[in-house]
């Protein structure tokens, strides 16, 4: 047999060596074309892009970037091998798995799609109006997209998509009562971005946890705490407790207490109201707002001065103190006042005899 009647002989599943190769041949060069035009498109679109931030072509890029290489290989053999007369039931195998394969890919770009469009309209203003709603919605997009897939897949393949429904909403309610904390903390996360008690780079407080929220997730809330790890807790436990959200203070309400020696003449306590009094009065970016001797104490005599730091920053409220505390102890040194504090007194048992 020569090299000519091989080509032409029956090589595999009824096909001749020749009918392979073009079969393969022909696939490789569709793939490769396509490939290539979706690289050339998408960098086209990517430099479009950079020349005109925050326009569509932005969504544009992103839905051709969202086109799969293995995916397009794999059509393209499959449509290949379609073309080819084998037997039952390879050809309709074959046609089952294009239709999977274009199902695929149209899913990819339909939720890349909806996804870049809800963050391009989302984005508009600069920083997203409700990153967590934001997110709850682009997963429950994906999973819809995903779910219409999966069901047209099924009808496709002849199963009764409508017995399967019935079936999953039965089965669904055993899956609910199994995965109640699961439930309870998706729905903690939908109340957490409608309510909005607090968002992503928030500073909160809550029992002994406190820290910025780096994340709101579909079932849990991470905290970049201040001695650097990172904490997590569940979206429904977060929502039963106490929440202090230090972001969202306009000014702080600072209490200051001072305590002085009870023997003290009246003329000098008198005079530490009003240097006092003053002292906070001038410093800028305070609002005073009342001091008194407010009344004897254990040895001592009792101040209390209420200022506000109009400004939420923390760093800011400690130099605040910083700066009072310093005039205060140049005030009593120049007074000759003693600074009473809080004493302890340990009185050790007696030995027994």
């Amino acid at each position: 047999m020569d090299v000519q009647d091989w080509w032409k002989e029956p090589l595999w599943l009824g096909e001749t060596a020749l009918a392979w190769a073009v079969a393969l041949g022909a696939a490789l060069l569709a793939y490769m074309l396509v490939h290539a035009l979706a690289v050339l498109l998408a960098r086209r679109l990517e430099k479009l892009a950079r020349q005109r931030p925050g326009s569509a072509l932005t969504i544009a890029e992103a839905v051709v970037k969202a086109t799969r290489g293995w995916l397009l290989l794999l059509l393209s053999l499959a449509v290949a091998l379609r073309t080819l007369h084998l037997s039952r039931p390879l050809p309709d195998v074959l046609s089952q798995l294009i239709y999977v394969l274009v199902g695929v890919q149209l899913a990819l770009w339909l939720s890349r799609l909806l996804v870049r469009s809800l963050e391009h309209l989302a984005h508009q203003d600069g920083a997203p109006r409700n990153p967590v709603m934001l997110g709850i919605i682009k997963w429950s997009t994906q999973l819809i997209v995903w779910v219409v897939l999966l069901l047209a897949v099924l009808s496709n393949a002849g199963v009764n998509v409508n017995a399967f429904i019935a079936s999953l909403g039965i089965g669904g309610v055993a899956v609910a009562l199994a995965a109640q904390s699961v439930l309870g903390d998706l729905l903690a996360s939908i109340s957490i971005g409608l309510d909005k008690p607090f968002e992503v780079g928030e500073y909160i407080e809550f029992d002994k946890v406190s820290g910025t929220v780096s994340h709101v997730g579909i079932k849990s809330t991470r905290i970049a705490s201040l001695s650097g790890e990172e904490l997590a807790i569940s979206n429904a436990q977060i929502l039963g407790k106490l929440v202090h959200n230090y972001s969202r203070m306009q000014e702080r309400r600072v209490a200051y207490a001072l305590s002085i020696a009870v023997d003290t003449p009246r003329e000098k306590a008198e005079a530490i109201v009003q240097e006092v009094r003053a002292l906070i009065a001038s410093i800028e970016g305070v609002r005073f707002d009342r001091g008194h001797l407010i009344g004897f104490g254990d040895a001592a005599l009792n101040y209390e001065f209420i200022y506000y730091v109009l400004s939420p920053q923390f760093v800011q409220h400690r130099d605040v103190q910083q700066h009072i505390t310093l005039g205060i102890l140049a005030l009593l040194e120049g007074l000759q006042v003693r600074l009473v504090t809080p004493t302890r007194v340990l009185h050790a048992p007696e030995e027994a005899h």
